[in-house]
């Protein structure tokens, strides 16, 4: 939501300020864009100098999620589109999911989710009803015993794997959209300085006393 409002405030401001040829929001959407393209540049620039670091946050970011994951349904719902989407169960393995209260191991849980993983981790078969108790008390058997019942490889591995598969094709994305920025920086840019032009050009009406 606050994304979506920025986005709206954001494109709100060029498209009044080209409708009405008013240079101090074409202005203020200029650099709001140039704001934008620097803070991506530099994320990008942060992100590949700092891949180690930017690994250890993302794997405690996930892991906030994971025991966050009955407290906020949206959440729930994005970590279960993940994991079926790729196939993956918790951040380094289907044992993190120990950390989240309701799938803990501990013998004080009373949950009857102890020990297990949620329904997305399990392989899908062609059940027409779903079995959402598909993954109670995976987390007590080894992997090779997990094999044919659930994933078992974590999330974190697998889309760094999907990602250096399909890394031209993200890189194209991420061009492309850079493309796109700076086109609408320098369309921006055009318009103040043919307004400027204009205005410069028109004589001012003398003032009546």
């Amino acid at each position: 939501m606050i994304v979506g409002c920025l986005i709206f405030c954001i494109t709100f401001l060029g498209c009044v300020g080209a409708l009405r040829d008013i240079q101090i929001l074409l202005k203020i959407f200029l650099w709001t864009l140039l704001l934008i393209l620097l803070l991506q540049v530099t994320g990008a620039v942060l992100g590949f100098t700092f891949s180690e670091k930017v690994e250890i946050k993302t794997v405690a970011l996930l892991e906030k999620g994971m025991i966050r994951y009955r407290d906020d349904l949206d959440l729930q719902n994005l970590i279960d589109y993940i994991q079926k989407k790729f196939r993956c169960c918790g951040v380094l393995s289907y044992k993190d999911w120990s950390k989240n209260v309701y799938f803990s191991c501990a013998e004080t849980n009373p949950s009857l989710e102890r020990c297990a993983v949620p329904f997305s981790c399990c392989i899908r078969t062609t059940e027409e009803v779903l079995n959402t108790m598909c993954g109670y008390e995976t987390q007590l058997l080894n992997p090779w015993e997990n094999r044919n019942q659930i994933y078992t490889i974590g999330c974190l591995d697998t889309i760094v794997k999907w990602g250096q598969r399909n890394l031209y094709l993200i890189a194209g994305l991420g061009l492309g959209l850079l493309f796109l920025e700076i086109l609408m920086i320098s369309l921006t840019a055009a318009l103040l300085k043919q307004i400027h032009f204009i205005k410069k050009r028109i004589p001012r009406r003398p003032t009546m006393h």
